[in-house]
């Protein structure tokens, strides 16, 4: 069936401006990407010309499958649960939710959130990282979710489990409070700086999130930085997305 990448996002623009070299790298090395993204984002601080969150909801769903366009993306999805408020969701069925899309995708790797919650520290980046590890781990028991199983998702167990590291902090919190993820695979992803730039941009709403970090973009956006946190693979030497991995 070949390789198959899944990316586990917050919000709409997440995937673009955290995540899209690796997934730019991906699609053009024929892997099968998809992004499953928690929230539609309409509690955001950006709201373009939205008159209220049902029509900011809207427009970051389509600038969300914009942006997954220009990606690559073969499989994007907003999923309902609440922007903002994330840390208050019910754990066991968010990361259900999970659960089921990796059980449908069957991606061998999955990308994240690094637990700290991301460049700006946000709550609901962590519980992402929270939620996709535990569907990691879970997916593969079919005693977990076992009505999934009825309806058809068989388990699946994915090889690799990588979370980002931020490459720098855009929040009020002074960075010597906050514990930074380390990293194990440095990617070198310049190449495709100028289209992740241009997949970000397709969230016209957030235009304003663009300008605030558009300098740090310009120094670190050629290049995404991982930790490898969880692996079925013996031995696995982390020296690319993929290494080790088998198809299935």
């Amino acid at each position: 069936m070949g390789l198959r990448l899944m990316c586990t996002t917050a919000h709409p623009d997440d995937e673009s401006a955290a995540f899209g070299g690796s997934l730019l790298m991906a699609h053009e090395q024929g892997v099968e990407t998809s992004v499953i993204c928690m929230t539609d984002g309409n509690a955001a601080t950006f709201r373009g010309e939205a008159k209220n969150a049902a029509e900011l909801a809207a427009m970051r769903r389509k600038e969300f499958a914009a942006a997954c366009n220009q990606l690559g993306v073969a499989h994007g999805e907003v999923l309902d649960l609440q922007d903002g408020q994330l840390p208050h969701a019910d754990f066991y069925q968010a990361a259900g939710e999970l659960v089921q899309r990796i059980r449908r995708y069957r991606p061998q790797v999955i990308l994240t959130f690094g637990s700290e919650g991301g460049v700006n520290l946000h709550r609901d980046h962590t519980m992402v990282s929270l939620m996709t590890t535990a569907a990691f781990h879970w997916a593969g028991r079919s005693a977990y979710f076992p009505e999934q199983i009825a309806q058809g998702f068989a388990a699946y167990a994915p090889q690799k489990l990588y979370v980002l590291q931020a490459p720098f902090l855009a929040s009020r919190e002074a960075e010597r409070t906050t514990a930074i993820t380390p990293c194990s695979l440095r990617l070198d992803l310049d190449q495709y700086k100028q289209k992740k730039l241009d997949a970000f941009l397709m969230h016209s709403t957030q235009r304003g999130v663009v300008d605030r970090v558009r300098d740090e973009f310009d120094k670190h956006g050629g290049q995404e930085c991982y930790l490898l946190v969880a692996s079925r693979i013996d031995g696995c030497s982390d020296t690319s997305l993929f290494g080790g991995v088998q198809e299935d």
